[in-house]
């Protein structure tokens, strides 16, 4: 079946933040998010979850470990098992992106904040 944020399942996150799932099993994660203007998740790690964010539309600032890297389309950054980060959106557009977790992150976060 094909699957897209058109018929993916919906959830709300955040601050008036978007997310649909795309693949949704133990072993893998597949999200699409989306992501308003001046918007920001909690700092955390996971304590099984490598995860892949992949940047589609705006530019995004991820803070990993301390550092701060952003992120323009077409650009993503691999996150480490146990690793502190935090996605913002410091622009002032929307943006969108996808964040792969292997295994699942649901279940598997720390909040640091």
């Amino acid at each position: 079946m094909k699957i897209s944020k058109n018929n993916g399942e919906h959830y709300f996150w955040g601050d008036n933040c978007d997310g649909w799932h795309l693949v949704k099993s133990d072993d893998l994660s597949v999200i699409h998010e989306k992501m308003p203007p001046d918007t920001a998740e909690v700092r955390h790690f996971h304590e099984k979850s490598k995860q892949f964010f992949f940047i589609l539309k705006g530019q995004a600032t991820m803070e990993l470990d301390g550092e701060i890297f952003l992120l323009d389309e077409q650009e993503g950054i691999e996150i480490p098992p146990k690793t502190p980060h935090k996605m913002m959106n410091k622009s002032d557009l929307e943006i969108e992106f996808v964040v792969v977790s292997a295994p699942k992150s649901k279940g598997d976060r720390v909040v640091l904040e």
